[in-house]
């Protein structure tokens, strides 16, 4: 019997089902239940929620968000092999998981959904991670399906999610989360809690989208934030000019000099160059 309900161990589990984790798909399994329960907590209440798990695996943090209260779990899981074991949970909380295998970078899970909002919980493959938290970023129309995603990174990405000007890993990944999401950083895990274990710490994230983000076109933001990383070591009357649009303008309408460079810039000042690139082009603004 396991800490949070009567299935067998997850050892047993991965033994049984002959689950061993493979590197094409990204998989380090978190095989303690104490663990995987502390991950399920950390996306708030659960009981009456609905929640969208991206690779379960053998299904430790199903099994958390499970016996913690979540009312219906759908868990995408692309390899084929974690079906059985998934099963096995699914009678344990009969009509309370939905298994879905199917691969998270095309799933849609709106169709799956209520009217009410779920919540997003995983422990994400590696490989694929930064590529699946852009997709949701990216959601049209805002605010989106869900109402907070609780996700483990290695800890240089997450570090780069929850920075601002003020920090050294600010990019492009920290001016989009941070325009469409409120982030922090909840707690690191050590690479001894994974099977196999990964070369580099985790860390765990969470990110509730914001209602209204300051008034941008998305595809702009992206388009003024990559320009000026792209050449971060520049100031911006250098990094600017790859786009159709006087740098002097995009600076004044942020309230910015020319000679600052992009780690100093704030998401606010990302966002009215994006706004004036837009304008600049005679596209219609978008309210998000």
């Amino acid at each position: 019997m396991s800490a949070i309900d009567d299935l067998p161990p997850l050892r047993e589990v991965i033994r049984e089902h002959g689950l061993s984790a493979r590197k094409s798909l990204g998989q380090n399994f978190l095989l303690d239940l104490n663990l995987t329960a502390r991950i399920a907590r950390a996306a708030g209440p659960l009981e009456g929620t609905t929640i969208v798990e991206i690779g379960p695996g053998p299904g430790g943090l199903t099994r958390a968000l499970l016996a913690l209260g979540a009312a219906h779990v759908i868990a995408v899981e692309h390899d084929a092999r974690a079906v059985p074991a998934l099963e096995t949970i699914a009678r344990r909380y009969p009509g309370r998981l939905e298994i879905v295998c199917a691969d998270a970078q095309t799933f849609d899970p709106k169709p799956y959904l209520g009217s009410a909002k779920a919540k997003i919980v995983a422990n994400l493959p590696y490989n694929i991670a930064t590529s699946l938290l852009v997709g949701w970023l990216s959601v049209e129309p805002w605010p989106p399906w869900y109402d907070m995603m609780v996700l483990m990174f290695q800890r240089e990405v997450a570090m780069r999610i929850v920075a601002t000007e003020k920090d050294d890993a600010y990019g492009r990944l920290g001016v989009l989360a941070n325009w469409r999401a409120e982030t922090k950083m909840l707690f690191d895990i050590s690479p001894a809690a994974f099977v196999p274990q990964p070369k580099v710490t985790s860390s765990l994230v969470r990110l509730i989208p914001r209602a209204a983000p300051e008034p941008c076109d998305r595809r702009a933001l992206e388009q003024v934030a990559a320009a000026a990383f792209g050449q971060r070591r520049k100031m911006l009357r250098q990094s600017l000019k790859s786009l159709p649009a006087d740098p002097a303008r995009l600076a004044a309408a942020a309230h910015v000099d020319l000679t600052q460079r992009a780690e100093t810039i704030p998401v606010s000042g990302f966002v009215a160059m994006a706004r004036e690139l837009a304008n600049s082009r005679g596209e219609k603004p978008q309210s998000f």
